[in-house]
């Protein structure tokens, strides 16, 4: 039989498929080896690490389709990767420990994004309300959008407030506030009382790497230089603009806290971009809006919400005090 025959002409549409897996799974391959190495930790490689859970939905396509043409190299090299990016990601699907005592004192926080001031005043207000958030953060807060929502009336809600000059993020809460703001964390915080228990409340609104990602990076670094010592009380919450895949937020939540999501098993639930003029008709594809908190606390429930004219979805999270 000639190689032009049938015989010839599947191997070659064999090798062609086996070849076009081998160059799809490279681009897996190299973030896989970022992520070992954290080497997107200021560097460009931010910006695809981000993409990294879609890398796995790759892997095992690819790797579908290498057992069907029998590739035992390709097939081999697809398996591995399978296998790390389920080390990686499983945790996020399964809750950690039970239900935290059902008299333990609890907290409702909520983190909202306001697209350089542009959300509407009237949906956040309802979100405090409906939600019955105890403490609101809320990130690119220009003046005239904190005016606006005073106007709104959020002071009736969530009377006091600590929102530092030259920042852009503030801290609503209607709990008693205790302490003064520690000056050793980076951005806005404040302490409240929580059931004759205090606990730190800090915004987080990091650089975004795709415009600067060293200073990103540094904003992390700032972040996990404050920790220690200081998060068991502690609730960090807000627009990180870093996945639980990017070595600065993984050094972070090393110092002793815990993600809300990942902690419930809620697994993959994108925050962003949520209606971005860039990005019209693209859906939230990566989370990046986080709520943090110390062993003293743990998760009871969390969710994300759709604001009119906010590029992010908020995060609404329930905690308990346990220690």
């Amino acid at each position: 039989m000639t190689e032009n025959g049938p015989a010839g002409r599947g191997r070659r549409w064999r090798g062609a498929g086996l070849a076009g897996c081998a160059v799809l799974l490279a681009g897996p391959a190299v973030l896989t080896v970022v992520r070992l190495l954290g080497w997107d930790d200021g560097t460009w490689w931010a910006l695809p690490m981000a993409g990294l859970p879609y890398a796995a939905v790759l892997c095992v396509v690819v790797l579908a389709v290498a057992v069907g043409l029998r590739g035992r190299w390709v097939g081999g090299v697809a398996a591995a990767l399978v296998a790390l990016q389920l080390w990686w990601l499983v945790p996020r699907f399964l809750p950690d420990g039970g239900a935290p005592p059902a008299g333990a004192p609890r907290l409702r926080v909520a983190t909202s994004n306001n697209f350089m001031g542009q959300v509407s005043p009237k949906a956040l207000v309802d979100l405090v309300r409906e939600q019955r958030i105890d403490v609101l953060a809320v990130e690119e807060q220009s003046d005239s959008a904190a005016a606006a929502l005073d106007a709104a009336g959020i002071r009736e809600l969530l009377p006091h407030r600590e929102r530092p000059e030259g920042t852009d993020s503030a801290l609503y809460t209607r709990l008693p506030v205790g302490s003064a703001a520690d000056p050793a964390w980076p951005t806005a915080n404040l302490t409240v009382d929580v059931g004759g228990h205090p606990v730190q409340l800090v915004a987080v609104h990091t650089y975004y790497p795709l415009g600067d990602a060293r200073r990103w990076a540094d904003d992390l670094h700032r972040l996990r230089a404050a920790a220690p010592g200081r998060t068991r009380d502690a609730v960090l919450l807000g627009d990180f603009n870093a996945t639980l895949d990017h070595a600065p937020m993984r050094d972070l939540l090393d110092t002793g806290l815990a993600d809300t999501h990942e902690e419930l098993g809620a697994g993959l639930f994108p925050t962003w971009p949520e209606h971005h003029p860039d990005f019209r008709g693209v859906p939230p594809v990566i989370q990046i809006d986080h709520v943090l908190h110390g062993s003293a606390l743990a998760a009871v429930a969390v969710s994300e919400h759709a604001l009119a004219r906010s590029d992010h979805r908020a995060v609404v999270a329930e905690l308990a005090v346990v220690g």
